[in-house]
């Protein structure tokens, strides 16, 4: 009913012409207070700067130029990632399996969410993240953070005053902010997942052609250019489909960094070579010094003294810091060597640790790790059905048909593929993350791996309580959201791995602790003089909100003072009280409504690292300070805290 648009009909002309000037551009005026929400109030437009240059045979003055990857909500983004929440993880134990034991979790929720509730306790203890985010193929759903709002707005939403922050919503091509959406979405999300790798961890994502080049450039932004890994090119299909005009596609991306290039070690993967030789020495590395202890480096020269001195030669650059001495062919005191190095410090301590050789056979010095374990090779970026035996999108639809009996998941992930993934990567007492769960293909490999290499991995995952269509529901076996389906695959995948598991089927762990993403525990108690009645006051002396149980309380604090949620926990009486002993007493907590004397003295008789009780449960201030007296005198050492 309108009149055509001729100013994006001109776009559309110039986009023909300059395809490189069309960037994305809010369109709606801004205030310092509110920021528009409408998804309208985004478009294609001109960078006009750089038109100017199409169009000149010279250099044309403009703006500073800089190296960047700048989309509009970026700085919103980066604001949602900072901005704290008011929220925390409620445990359901009728969804949970082997609640009581095991050290898997699963959490129901917006994983921006999870991702900040889980920072404290998991903060740098993660060895691999590996996430299946919308490909942005314009018929995806992604969330909807909405980083076009207002701080108030933010808050409200996210629960720090009220309101719901779980949505998703299409993006379509047409749409003015296409890729900025997108972006907006993955920016935060990696952001604070980069917090949670170890030193030597590493994060493997899922992308197809669509956002490739994109999220190689929003890594490169977070996680650092240099601690690029590298790009597998999974071969997905069979047979190519030739819905494209141009050309068949078989095949996805999977980009991978590392929280510290220097401290990940190789991808491996089948049978290696013993006694292989590898050089210590890397030219193009950052130029440091290497200390090997005294007798750690074997020596093919005559016994003496050698002088310290610059021993690089070509590219390599090795110096001598100090003299050395080698006696029976090794060195006596510790050797000193600056240059450019394959090895951190740290590494090289691991591999002599571990009884690895370092050889010298020469002067100059180019040291050499000598490698006597069957150790496997170091895989390469293609992972083929063809070539190293990966499954593809055939097998993990064969796998949910097997577990389900029907089509109940569409672009699941082969459990092969992240298996491979999973071995190369991780060993004994790691933990796995994926906070786009879907249906928990991860979770899947995870037990699977555990009993093909007999190592104990841990898994976290997180899917966002999505409602499933109803009019794809009875397809989906009846499961109303996403996350429902999800915990139910790593049931009966639990079963399965274990029947197949053999004489290692006791030590896998197949279950999973379920938590929901809720409102934090503590009620809003704060009021100014004139909003409370006497008659009201009552109402607002309880810190805890109502339908609370003890076990809600219980999680809320692990997260607070940092503790991982895998934690074994027992349920006792004490002094006739209810007690909570938290992994052998690194946290002791009661929650009763009224805390006795006798309750207390028992507790700090446990001599726990860490007491907490409720703030209600103390008829009087005399009865609160008696308790801190009471561990004063029976367990100076505990730390007691009130909720």
């Amino acid at each position: 009913m309108h009149s055509p648009d001729l100013t994006q009909a001109n776009i559309d002309k110039v986009e023909e012409l300059f395809p490189t000037v069309i960037t994305e551009t809010r369109t709606c005026a801004e205030t310092s207070e509110v920021h528009t929400h409408s998804r309208d109030c985004y478009a294609k437009a001109v960078d006009f700067d750089l038109l100017r240059q199409e169009l000149s045979d010279h250099v044309v003055e403009g703006p500073q130029e800089r190296y960047q990857l700048d989309w509009p909500g970026k700085r919103e983004a980066l604001f949602t990632a900072n901005a704290p929440i008011a929220k925390t993880l409620r445990p359901v134990r009728e969804d949970s399996v082997d609640f009581d034991t095991t050290k898997n979790v699963f959490i129901e929720g917006d994983n921006l969410d999870a991702l900040k509730l889980l920072q404290e306790s998991y903060l740098g203890r993660v060895k691999l993240i590996y996430i299946d985010p919308p490909y942005n193929t314009g018929s995806d759903f992604i969330y909807d953070d909405d980083f076009a709002e207002s701080t108030a707005a933010y808050l409200e939403r996210s629960g720090q005053v009220g309101g719901d922050g779980r949505r998703l919503v299409a993006n379509p091509e047409t749409s003015g902010r296409y890729h900025s959406d997108w972006l907006s979405m993955m920016y935060p999300r990696l952001k604070i997942a980069r917090n949670l790798l170890r030193d030597d961890g590493l994060i493997a994502i899922s992308i197809d052609e669509n956002e490739v080049s994109t999220l190689i450039a929003l890594c490169d932004e977070v996680l650092g250019s240099k601690n690029r890994m590298g790009v597998f090119v999974w071969e997905k299909k069979k047979k190519p489909s030739f819905l494209r005009k141009t050309m068949g596609v078989v095949t996805e991306y999977i980009v991978t960094y590392a929280r510290n290039y220097d401290e990940v070690g190789p991808l491996y993967s089948g049978a290696g070579e013993a006694g292989k030789k590898y050089p210590i020495n890397n030219a193009g590395n950052a130029y440091g010094r290497l200390i090997f202890p005294p007798g750690s480096v074997r020596f093919a020269l005559p016994d003496g003294v050698i002088k310290a001195q610059d021993m690089s030669e070509g590219n390599i650059r090795t110096v001598l810091a100090v003299d050395v001495t080698i006696k029976s062919g090794v060195n006596t005191e510790a050797l000193a060597l600056d240059g450019e190095w394959r090895y951190s410090q740290r590494k090289l301590d691991e591999l002599i640790a571990a009884g690895g050789e370092i050889r010298i056979s020469k002067i100059p010095f180019r040291p050499n790790y000598i490698n006597y374990e069957d150790r496997a090779k170091k895989t390469s970026n293609l992972l083929s059905h063809r070539i190293n035996g990966i499954p593809t999108n055939e097998d993990a639809t064969a796998e949910i048909r097997a577990l389900f009996g029907a089509d109940v998941m569409d672009f699941a992930k082969p459990t092969g593929l992240l298996a491979y993934l999973i071995a190369a990567s991780t060993v004994d007492g790691d933990i796995v993350v994926d906070f786009f769960a879907g249906s928990s293909s991860t979770a899947h490999a995870v037990m699977k791996q555990c009993v093909t290499d007999g190592h104990r991995r841990q898994f976290v995952m997180v899917q966002l309580d999505e409602a499933i269509d109803p009019a794809a529901a009875a397809a989906r076996n009846g499961y109303v959201t996403i996350a429902q389906l999800s915990r139910e695959r790593i049931r009966r995948a639990g079963a399965t791995v274990r029947e197949g598991a053999g004489l290692v089927a006791d030590q896998l762990d197949a279950g999973f602790r379920a938590f929901t993403i809720d409102s934090t525990n503590i009620a809003d108690t704060l009021r100014t003089p004139d909003e409370v009645t006497q008659g009201a006051l009552e109402l607002n002396t309880d810190s805890v909100k109502a339908g609370r149980s003890s076990e809600d309380l219980l999680f809320q604090v692990i997260l607070d003072w940092g503790f991982t949620l895998d934690l074994q926990l027992e349920r006792v009486e004490v002094g006739g009280g209810e007690v909570f002993d938290v992994d052998a007493g690194t946290l002791v907590a009661c929650f009763d409504d009224v805390v006795t004397d006798a309750v207390v003295r028992a507790i700090a008789e446990r001599k726990p690292l860490r007491a907490v009780f409720k703030d209600s449960a103390f008829a009087t201030d005399a009865a609160r300070i008696n308790t801190e007296q009471i561990f004063r005198e029976v367990s100076p050492g505990t730390d007691v805290k009130v909720i």
